[in-house]
Order: C-alpha cells, then structure tokens, then sequence
C-alpha cells in the first residue's frame, strides 16, 4: 500500500473527534473495513498511519459513555468515560494485579546481549519480561518524554481544532536544541501534537504545555500525576520535550508508558507516520512548507511491524528509543535507553527484533 499523505484540511478532519464522546470510536474504520475498539486499539502503525488517523471517531459529544477497559501499563483496569484518546474525566481503579517481572533463564528469554545501558523487552500478551539488562535503574530519557506529553494533551479533551502561536518562551529550555520552528508560528493543536512525536521538535511541545488548563505547571503536575497513575515509581517530569535531564524513569517503568500509550490510537498512527508536509503560517516571516521525517530511521523504512515510537538524544541520556512492535503475530515492547551511538541503538534495536523474529510462539 502506497503512503498517502494528508492535506491540511483532512488532518483538521482527523482530530474535529478528539473533543467528542468516546461512542464514536465504534465508527473507527480500519483500511476500509469497520473494526471494533479493541481491535482497532491493536492495529499497527505504518506507511498509512496518519491516513488511518482520518476516520477516527465521528459523533456528538456524549456524558453517558460506557466505562471501557484501559490498559494501564500493570493489567487493565477500569476507566470511567474515556476513549482511545483519553479524558479529562478519567477515574482509575487503581486495583492492579499484573507486574511486568518475568523469570529468567527461562526458554522463552531472548539469546542476545545488548550494548546499550538499559534494556526492557516485553511480551505484551504474558506480561513477562523477556530481556532485562539494568531495567530498573531511573535514567534520563530525552525526547521519550513526549509521549507522557502527548498523553496528557489528548486526556485533556481539549479542541485539537485550537490555533496555537509559537512564543519566544517556546524556545527556551533547560538545553540549546535546534528547531526549524520560529516564533510566531501559528498550527492547530493536531498539527503541534505531530510535530512533537512524529519529528520530535521541542517547541511544539513546549507550546501543547503552556497551552494546557491552568498553564505550563499545571501541565507538569498532570504528567507526574499521569505517571504516579500507572505505576511509574522511578519516573519524574521536569518539562515536557525531555531536555531536562531530570526526566528520568526506569525501563521497566517506561514499558508501562508505552503500553499505556497504546490505548490512544492518535499516539499509534502519529508517532509512527514516516512524513508530513505542513503549512505554517506566520504573519511576521510569511507562511511556508514545513517537510518533514520522522526521527526513527525503522519506521522510516517500513521494514518493521512497528506500532509505536518515539526516540531521544541528550548527552546525558544518550541514544534512546522506545517501540511496540509484533513479531510472529506476538506484540512486543522493547525500550532502549543509554546507547553510545545511534548505530548502538539501532543495532541494538535490530538484535531484538531478529530474535523476537525466531523465538518461540506457543
């Protein structure tokens, strides 16, 4: 199936839905065919990610939906009024009764060693680790940040149809990161949500934050509030791009980030759409054509049954990337913190997944 990118127009389309009732998400409609919740909750990013996106969720806003399972990263557990992108009325259960502990020396852990500095692989459907090295050590995780950012966006409810402006605040940080951005760029919310997973700019996460119910902080509070929710113990968020190197959590921890990430169907098909032209306006500069890739060079090139990704670099985190992937129609998270290189981290990356590709399926 051949890419095809979305306008403008149709990605406004996409997310009109983001402020509206989670009924509709029975209307998700999956490569031309309708799909229930749960499955569409399992699909796969890919080369028709962000056109997959279109079709999600068309209906009026609804007080009365019903409660839906929601994997929190421990098990499931239930959530009041929340849909594949989240709620601002969400209320959790917290009754977990699943960990991500597996036992080792086991048939079913990966024969492979790793180079990176921490290393998280699991199989979604056990629950059970299959490769841990230093997994419960906090570390920085750079740009894996935005996903925990993007969640607390979409729980938010708020109007993805909502034209943000770029500040100057928007470009400062605890870290100097290059940006084709500019102060006074004006996207929607969608468009700024994209940006932040699909290409990894800063400022447009930095903007979703200062644009957030009650500000900048309150945005924090939200995304250590969010984490303390799915059990992140080691986690702690001190600004929304991952250029704080006090954004730290554990690869176990951020396992439970990923897989709670995968409930939000707008996370699976952004963070793993290869490319995207976009309009930025700006009244100051004049408007323009904003190309641009995404930042992992796997979903790039198509080549992997990849669900979910975000990548990091700062110097003291490191190469990172986090992904959700199946093998052997068997769904795995694998995360991957602290390598030296980007060729560390990719062939690190590409060691698990030739071993997913041959381990054991009963």
């Amino acid at each position: 199936m051949k890419y095809l990118p979305l306008t403008k127009q149709q990605l406004v389309a996409a997310m009109i839905s983001l402020s509206l009732g989670s009924a509709a998400q029975a209307a998700l409609i999956i490569n031309g065919s309708p799909e229930s919740s749960s499955s569409a909750r399992v699909s796969w990013g890919g080369v028709d990610s962000l056109s997959e996106a279109r079709n999600i969720m068309y209906s009026s806003k609804s007080s009365t939906a019903p409660i839906k399972k929601v994997d929190n990263g421990y098990g499931t557990t239930n959530v009041t009024n929340a849909n594949s992108y989240g709620s601002g009325s969400n209320s959790y259960n917290n009754n977990y009764n699943t960990t991500y502990r597996g036992s080792f020396n086991s048939s079913d852990m990966l024969p492979i060693s790793t180079d990176s500095r921490s290393v998280a692989v699991i199989d979604v459907e056990t629950g059970k680790s299959i490769y841990e090295k230093d997994a419960d050590i906090a570390r920085p995780m750079a740009s894996i940040t935005k996903v925990m950012t993007a969640m607390v966006v979409l729980d938010a409810g708020l109007d993805m149809r909502e034209e943000i402006t770029l500040d100057p605040e928007d470009f400062v940080g605890p870290k100097r990161a290059s940006s084709r951005l500019k102060s006074g760029d004006r996207m929607n919310r969608a468009e700024m949500l994209l940006m932040a997973l699909m290409k990894s700019e800063n400022p447009a996460a930095k903007s979703l934050a200062r644009n957030y119910p009650g500000g900048y902080d309150a945005f924090i509070r939200a995304m250590n509030r969010k984490a303390q929710e799915l059990g992140m113990t080691t986690a702690y968020f001190g600004d929304p791009t991952g250029l704080d190197k006090r954004n730290v959590a554990s690869s176990n921890d951020l396992v439970k980030m990923v897989r709670a990430a995968g409930n939000y169907d707008v996370i699976r098909r952004f963070s793993t759409t290869k490319s995207y032209d976009f309009y930025v306006a700006n009244y100051a500069s004049g408007n323009r054509t904003y190309k641009a890739n995404n930042t992992s060079s796997l979903v790039r090139s198509g080549d992997y049954p990849i669900g979910i990704s975000k990548t990091g670099f700062i110097n003291e985190a490191g190469n990172c990337v986090v992904m959700e992937t199946r093998v052997n129609n068997r769904p795995a998270i694998i995360v991957i913190l602290g390598a030296n290189s980007s060729a560390t981290r990719w062939g690190d990356a590409k060691n698990i997944l030739s071993s997913l590709a041959t381990r054991r399926t009963v």
